[in-house]
């Protein structure tokens, strides 16, 4: 008899410790329940995308044309906010600001992220307070000559111009933009001496080297490829790093004899600093996946851009990259800010 007393008690306080180990157990899981939940929810809640430019342009059209697709993905929907001003620095600085949740992103310009810091001494915003999530669009350009220059190809451009140092010029689309940069990265890289002349964008200087009013010119695609193909303006080289499909018969400046060369307009998406990073590969997913739909990737290429998708770390050393060249540049060639 007391054999079984002492056997029931040891039962009892075995059951006992057993329900004690569950009960602990239990409060736990309801513990982590709700941070998985809500971990796994994102996005519970609209998406602002700021875009730094007005509407109706290119990086304003990209996302837009990106949007359905990515609302789809993401079962949210995304707000587009236009906040142009200070080449892309106002938008940049309110993403950067942001509350680093995932929901304010923003379509950074290659000029506020990779320029205007080498052009500006005081800037609202710097690098390490963004977050890459992809490329979106890259955006070429074409070194063109007018109709009555002997010149098409880069090594007869760069024999007139030593024949003829100062008397040439190569006209963009207004200093310290893309095209100005360009053409810039252009006369160093050949070593010769060419006046950059700024115009108020890319329609007067198409106008002016149609005209014959400059030699050259660095256009954007849209503004060029007809009058290439029609051939109203001499097309010398492309200057993205590959041939574009727009244009498969002009050659790209790099293959053309100035190894290693590639300027172009891009722009990218960014999140404040901080954002997690299982958020930041949601996104990248949701967004390259949309880059490479076809019917996007054709919008995309209407507007004289070429989709651009990658990875965040291959978007952040690609920023670096950009950031070091054009300083550079910038630096050499005594470029000021507008």
């Amino acid at each position: 008899m007391v054999h079984k007393q002492e056997r029931t008690e040891e039962g009892n306080v075995f059951h006992v410790a057993r329900r004690r180990i569950l009960a602990v157990l239990t409060v736990a899981t309801f513990a982590v329940l709700p941070l998985t939940a809500g971990k796994a929810a994102y996005p519970e809640q609209l998406i602002k995308i700021i875009v730094t430019f007005p509407p109706g342009g290119s990086a304003d059209t990209v996302i837009r044309a990106l949007e359905p697709l990515v609302t789809a993905e993401l079962k949210q929907s995304l707000v587009i906010e236009n906040r142009a001003g200070a080449g892309g620095n106002i938008g940049m600085a309110a993403v950067a600001q942001a509350k680093p949740d995932g929901y304010t992103l923003g379509v950074a310009p290659a000029g506020a992220l990779t320029v205007n810091p080498h052009l500006n001494s005081s800037m609202p915003f710097e690098l390490k307070d963004l977050a890459p999530i992809t490329l979106l669009a890259e955006i070429p350009f074409v070194l063109v000559a007018s109709a009555n220059i002997p010149a098409h190809t880069t090594a007869e451009t760069v024999a007139l111009a030593k024949a003829k140092p100062g008397a040439l010029s190569i006209g963009h689309g207004g200093n310290s933009t893309a095209m100005h940069l360009t053409a810039a990265l252009f006369t160093q890289r050949t070593g010769i001496a060419m006046e950059l002349v700024p115009y108020r964008g890319t329609a007067p200087a198409t106008v002016d080297v149609l005209a014959g009013h400059v030699p050259f010119a660095v256009l954007d695609i849209p503004a060029s490829k007809q009058l290439i193909l029609e051939g109203k303006l001499n097309a010398i080289g492309v200057s993205s790093a590959r041939r574009l499909a727009s244009l498969p018969d002009v050659p790209t400046l790099a293959e053309s004899g100035i190894a290693g060369f590639e300027s172009v307009g891009w722009f990218g998406l960014v999140a404040p600093a901080g954002t997690p990073a299982d958020i930041v590969a949601r996104l990248n997913e949701a967004f390259t996946k949309a880059l490479k739909d076809p019917s996007v990737a054709e919008k995309i290429r209407t507007l004289g851009a070429e989709p651009a998708p990658m990875s965040p770390e291959q978007f952040g050393r690609f920023i670096q990259s950009e950031s070091a060249k054009w300083g550079k540049l910038i630096s050499e060639a005594g470029i000021k800010a507008n």
